[in-house]
């Protein structure tokens, strides 16, 4: 029987990586709180839960701003530096997933899911268009692209649900349904398959819609989706 995806840990205390210590705590909605003392973390700005004082907030733009808010997405995202300990959650039940990241070393994610990283970590994106956006609308979605160029580092993603990480051998293939997937290795490849099913009644037809992702390399399922504004 092949190995089925894993649940990744839901809990973190006193996790140590990427010049940064950090801890993940709560059931429902869970709250990432991070010491910022040694090395600056951006996030998206309404996530922001509660921080020391000795923190002070300032704005990070974003490589291809333009583009990013023709597309309806956000132009900046927010960073947090100084002495202290800054705490983040998301509206909405979940499981708040670690991804460390190595020199060099870049992960793939579903737009909306970003949470917060650490600031040696370079933030970019792409525009997914052709047959893999067809439940997305005529302008596609985007892909989020962390690196770590400048060192180790850390990303934080929220996944609604719980989420569940599948590594994929050489040539392995896995089937999701297209609001499930969370992250991927840059390793991995993303393709759309559509199977057409026909009920003989009426001559009705329908599409049946998965991605294949094909290895090697780490695929991440949340469990529960939300519809995205932007994906209409």
């Amino acid at each position: 029987m092949p190995s089925l995806p894993e649940l990744l840990p839901t809990q973190a205390s006193d996790e140590t990586f990427g010049g940064v210590t950090y801890h993940i705590a709560g059931e429902l909605v869970p709250v990432l709180s991070v010491d910022v003392s040694r090395m600056s973390v951006y996030f998206e700005h309404h996530i922001l839960l509660w921080k020391n004082s000795t923190i002070t907030i300032g704005l990070k733009s974003l490589k291809g701003a333009l583009k990013r808010m023709m597309a309806g997405m956000q132009i900046f995202v927010t960073e947090a530096s100084g002495q202290g300990i800054i705490a983040f959650s998301r509206d909405g039940p979940g499981h708040i997933v670690p991804i460390h990241l190595k020199r060099g070393e870049e992960i793939q994610v579903r737009e909306h899911q970003f949470l917060a990283a650490t600031g040696n970590v370079e933030y970019t994106f792409e525009r997914v268009r052709g047959m893999a956006t067809m439940l997305f609308g005529q302008s596609g979605f985007f892909i989020d692209r962390f690196r770590g160029d400048a060192g180790d580092g850390v990303v934080w993603l929220h996944g609604y649900g719980n989420v569940f990480e599948k590594t994929l051998a050489a040539g392995e293939t896995i089937d999701i349904e297209p609001g499930g997937w969370l992250f991927k290795d840059a390793s991995v490849r993303m393709e759309t398959k559509i199977d057409r099913l026909s009920s003989g009644f009426f001559g009705a037809n329908m599409n049946f819609i998965v991605n294949r992702f094909t290895g090697p390399g780490r695929v991440g399922i949340q469990s529960m989706y939300l519809h995205m504004p932007t994906e209409e």
